[in-house]
C-alpha cells in the first residue's frame, strides 16, 4: 500500500525523522488538542494548558501544576506503537540517523532508538532545584515522597522540578544543535504525527536540504505543498507497514 515510502527508504541513507504527538497518539497517550487531551481537562481549573504549564504557574502555584502535571501529561503503562518500533528498526538498520521529537514520554528509546533528541524534554527524568539529585518517574509518582502532589528531594527537601521545557522556558542546546544537524545532513526528512504549528520545534524542518520530503499526518499541514510524498493515515499504520516491506 504504501510502495512509494518503502522505495523512498530503500534509497536513503541518511534519514532524520521530526515527530510530534501523533507519534504517541496510538499508544493512547492524547494529542495536546484532541477532546481527550489536555485541553479538555481544563475545565477543571479554569485555564488554559499553556498557562497551566508555564514557568511562571510552576513558581506562582506548584501544588496545582503538579496536580494538572501528574493527572494529564503521565502515562506510565504506555508501550511503543509500530511507529516508534519502525524507527527504531531503521536506525538499527544504519538508514536512520536521527529523530527529533516534540514528545515527552520517553517511547522512541523505550523501543530502542538510541539517537533520540528531545526537544520539549522528557517527564522520565526528574531533579532538585536546589542540589541536583536526579530522579526517575516512579519517584516523584509516589505519594510518599511528595508534600501533597509536589515531589521532594530526599537528599535536601528540594523541589522536584521534571526535565520538560515549559512554557516560557528555552529549549535545551545540546537538543537543539542534535536535532539541526540530524535534520541538516539528511538525505530524506520524514515528519510524523505534527500539524507544524508549534514553534520553535516546527522551524528546524527548515534545515532541510536533502532529496526526499516526506509528510505522515492525518490532516493537512502547511508544509504539504512542499513534500515530495504526503500520506494522511495513521503514522504507526504507515511506517509499520513501509518499513515491514524493505
Amino acid at each position: 500500500m504504501y510502495e512509494e515510502l518503502t522505495k523512498i527508504l530503500k534509497e536513503s541513507k541518511r534519514i532524520a525523522f521530526f515527530g510530534g504527538a501523533g507519534v504517541s497518539t496510538e499508544s493512547n497517550i492524547p494529542d495536546f488538542r484532541s477532546e481527550a487531551g489536555l485541553y479538555n481537562a481544563q475545565q477543571k481549573y479554569g485555564m488554559s494548558p499553556e498557562r497551566m504549564l508555564s514557568h511562571s504557574f510552576f513558581v506562582q502555584d506548584t501544588q496545582t501544576f503538579f496536580d494538572y502535571y501528574k493527572n494529564n501529561l503521565i502515562y506510565q503503562d504506555a508501550q511503543p506503537n509500530q511507529a516508534h518500533l519502525a524507527l527504531a528498526k531503521l536506525e538499527e538498520m544504519g538508514k536512520l540517523n536521527g529523530i527529533a521529537t516534540q514528545n515527552i514520554d520517553g517511547l522512541h528509546q523505550k523501543a530502542g532508538s538510541k539517537a533520540v533528541y528531545e526537544l520539549h524534554g522528557s517527564v522520565l527524568r526528574n531533579y532538585c532545584m536546589h542540589c541536583g539529585e536526579f530522579y526517575d518517574l516512579d519517584y516523584i509518582m509516589d505519594p510518599d515522597n511528595c508534600d501533597g502532589y509536589i515531589p521532594k528531594c530526599k537528599k535536601c527537601g528540594g523541589i522536584v522540578k521534571p526535565d520538560v521545557v515549559l512554557y516560557e522556558e528555552s529549549l535545551d542546546e545540546d537538543q537543539i544543535n542534535g536535532a539541526v544537524n540530524a535534520i541538516r545532513n539528511a538525505d530524506t526528512l520524514i515528519i510524523g504525527g505534527t500539524s507544524l504549528v508549534v514553534y520553535p520545534a516546527a522551524g528546524f524542518v527548515n534545515y532541510f536540504r536533502g532529496d526526499k520530503l516526506v509528510l505522515i499526518n492525518k490532516s493537512e499541514t502547511a508544509f504539504d505543498g512542499r513534500a515530495d510524498l504526503v500520506i494522511n493515515d495513521a503514522i504507526g499504520k504507515v511506517l509499520g507497514e513501509a518499513v515491514a516491506a524493505l
